[in-house]
């Protein structure tokens, strides 16, 4: 469900999922032509992969519009999976500026006796190696190995379950020695937030992030609210491609908690992580480690993915690079970057990918609104 996505389409390949297309208008914010960004999109929902498709693009002159092909309402919220990583790595580094966390101190110091398994122990792993999918933890997400994840649309999870269930196996590789994509690192990361604080993560994210950006469309769901607030298009879920559509629009997010609960509009992406690297968030030391990368092949398609704490690197078409994360949840893929420059997009489809070929129509599309 959050996984990264050459895993998902390489080890998980078996539990990809997909939707059948819902015919539907295409249209864009007021005043804006129509583009090389209005085309992709429209190409994204021709054809049995996805319903619809919505971004919001800051250009290098900044101007801002949102553009939607199919049944998606313009000023749409969706579900942003993985991308709640990046909120919970940014309130994680501020306790760290505050002298509250230590990066390289191990995650036994705030979690006692809590990460034990098969060549796992928390006295080993440090915070950083949490952050940075280090920590050779494997995933919970796992769980979910035969891809139909409709027997727990419904079901609520408590984190220490989602953890305990990523302990259950043998550890990945030892500590610092290699990269794997892992939820359970960031449910971890959200439990620390919570010991170290005494609140619960998810006031933390509004307090610190949601509320100083002025992010009106960004939200923590509250504990058993399976809805969307505000305006949102409808998604579908199947457990194979050819299998009937389920209407996943309602779900219990509470099985991606730190990792991957979070609801926001493409705009507000667009604002939170432009913040990020602008360092309207973090204090300058802390950013520098943010933003220091290590290989992560598994964070995209091809291979060639870079990957900080909660934020990934990657080259644009264009020349130069652009940071980001992007999620996926039943219903929903989001992909979204920054640049340097000041460019800014954030596209979401309402359905995940079931190929690789749809996975690289969709980064297409994102590296399109980036560079046209």
């Amino acid at each position: 469900m959050f996984t990264s996505r050459r895993r998902r389409f390489g080890l998980l390949a078996a539990s990809a999922v997909a939707v059948t297309a819902v015919v539907g208008t295409t249209a864009v914010s007021e005043a804006a032509p129509r583009s090389e960004v209005q085309h992709s999109l429209d190409a994204l929902v021709q054809g049995p992969s996805f319903p619809g498709a919505i971004a919001t693009v800051r250009d290098r002159a900044g101007k801002v519009r949102t553009y939607t092909a199919g049944p998606v309402p313009r000023a749409s919220r969706v579900r942003i999976g993985s991308n709640t990583k990046t909120f919970t790595s940014v309130v994680v580094l501020q306790l760290v500026g505050e002298g509250k966390v230590g990066l390289d101190q191990p995650v036994e110091k705030y979690l006692p006796g809590m990460v034990r398994g098969d060549g796992i122990d928390g006295h080993k792993i440090t915070v950083r190696q949490l952050l940075q999918h280090t920590s050779g933890i494997p995933d919970y997400d796992e769980i979910f190995g035969s891809g139909d994840y409709l027997p727990f649309q419904h079901t609520y999870w408590e984190p220490r379950q989602m953890v305990d269930e990523g302990l259950r196996k043998k550890a990945l590789f030892p500590p610092g020695t290699s990269w794997e994509y892992s939820n359970t690192n960031y449910i971890l990361a959200g439990l620390i937030i919570q010991k170290v604080t005494g609140r619960p993560v998810g006031e933390e994210i509004t307090r610190r992030i949601i509320e100083p950006l002025g992010l009106r469309d960004t939200y923590w769901p509250a504990a058993g609210d399976q809805r969307i607030l505000g305006p949102h298009p409808k998604v579908y879920y199947k457990t194979t491609p050819d299998g009937p559509a389920t209407d996943v629009t309602e779900l219990d997010p509470s099985m991606g908690w730190a990792a991957g609960q979070m609801i926001a509009t493409p705009g507000d992406l667009n604002r939170f992580f432009s913040a990020v690297i602008n360092g309207k968030l973090l204090k300058p030391a802390q950013l520098r480690e943010m933003l220091r990368t290590v290989h992560a092949p598994d964070m995209d398609v091809d291979g060639d993915g870079e990957y900080g704490l909660g934020i990934s690197k990657f080259p644009l078409s264009c020349g130069g690079f652009a940071w980001g994360h992007g999620g996926d949840i039943p219903g929903f893929e989001t992909r979204n970057a920054v640049t340097p420059d000041g460019r800014e997009a954030a596209l979401a489809v309402t359905a995940m990918p079931t190929t690789i070929d749809d996975a690289r129509r969709v980064t297409k599309s994102l590296d399109t609104a980036l560079c046209s």
